[in-house]
């Protein structure tokens, strides 16, 4: 039987579960951000109440990221003018909750494209793409105040990184970052472009270099006949012990299934293998989540489904289900 958890505002363009899936925040056309919260976390049951909307922007919001929750209750939004701002839950006073903004990243030509929040050994660090090609990740100063962001690097997705190109035009990219974390864990992200800069696009393994406090290029996810092409999305998945990483890596071609090494060789790269190259979506591959084990993707595209996809017990990669969406 068929329970609706939760009926959407018209217009809503974009959607979010927080880490515990107890509250999922959505952006609108009109630039609304709302909160929906579980009434009771058992029932799967949410409502959204007058004090989790908040306007945003004029323009539409185009995406909704959560900030990790050891920061507070905030998120990221990006909207259709290339703009970012960040929105946090506070108390004022004796005011009721509220979402309030604490910063606000833009540009007069370049768009953030994507965004994305990892907490490293030390910090909290967000990673965006711009429309010119560039990467830019911030690490926050003061845990206490999302406000206090610091820019630590700027480099363009590019496998050799002393490589420079002439300004790209890039209409959207896809961030992930490792979810796995500890004190020996290195930060590292995937990043790949659709952009009319073939060098730019294919995807890149980034990892943070502690020694030398710098961003490297430690891996690339593209045979040598698919380098240039066009990235719709990523997806890392969770590792709960095995010897590898799992990325998900969607262009026109399908989902290419990639195992990423852990232990580098010489030069400082990991080594990759593409297992599985899916299809069944008709045409572009929107978005890709992973469950929390790391066993089964889900994807959803332009022809409306949403498909599961798991590998079975010989690491043969298929189709588990096919969601078709309701009147």
């Amino acid at each position: 039987m068929e329970k609706s958890l939760v009926t959407l505002d018209n217009g809503t363009t974009c959607s979010s579960w927080n880490y515990n899936g107890e509250r999922l925040a959505t952006g609108s056309v009109d630039g609304t951000l709302a909160v929906f919260d579980s009434i009771d976390p058992a029932s799967s049951s949410f409502t959204c109440t007058s004090r989790s909307r908040v306007r945003v922007h004029g323009d539409s919001i185009v995406k909704v990221v959560w900030v990790p929750p050891e920061y507070g209750d905030a998120v990221g939004c990006i909207c259709s003018d290339g703009t970012l701002s960040l929105w946090e839950e506070v108390v004022e006073d004796d005011q009721p909750l509220q979402w309030k903004r604490c910063k606000s990243f833009g540009s007069n030509s370049n768009k953030v494209l994507d965004v994305q929040f990892g907490v490293s050994p030390t910090s909290l660090k967000m990673v965006t793409a711009y429309s010119d090609g560039l990467v830019k990740v911030y690490e926050l100063l003061d845990p206490l105040e999302l406000k206090s962001w610091q820019l630590q690097a700027e480099f363009q997705n590019a496998s050799d990184p002393v490589s420079t190109f002439g300004k790209a035009l890039c209409l959207s990219a896809s961030i992930s970052w490792n979810p796995q974390r500890g004190e020996s864990q290195q930060s590292s992200f995937v990043l790949g472009f659709h952009s009319d800069t073939p060098q730019l696009n294919s995807v890149k393994v980034w990892e943070f270099d502690q020694d030398h406090q710098r961003w490297l290029p430690v891996a690339e996810l593209a045979l040598p006949e698919d380098k240039g092409d066009k990235v719709f999305t990523t997806a890392w998945a969770p590792n709960i012990g095995r010897p590898y990483e799992v990325i998900a890596v969607a262009t026109h071609k399908g989902i290419a299934i990639w195992h990423l090494g852990l232990n580098p060789d010489l030069d400082g790269r990991l080594s990759v293998e593409r297992v599985a190259l899916l299809s069944g979506h008709d045409g572009e591959v929107w978005q890709m989540e992973w469950d929390m084990s790391g066993m089964t993707l889900a994807s959803t595209g332009g022809d409306g489904m949403v498909r599961l996809w798991q590998s079975n017990l010989n690491g043969v990669w298929h189709e588990q289900a096919a969601l078709e969406p309701t009147p």
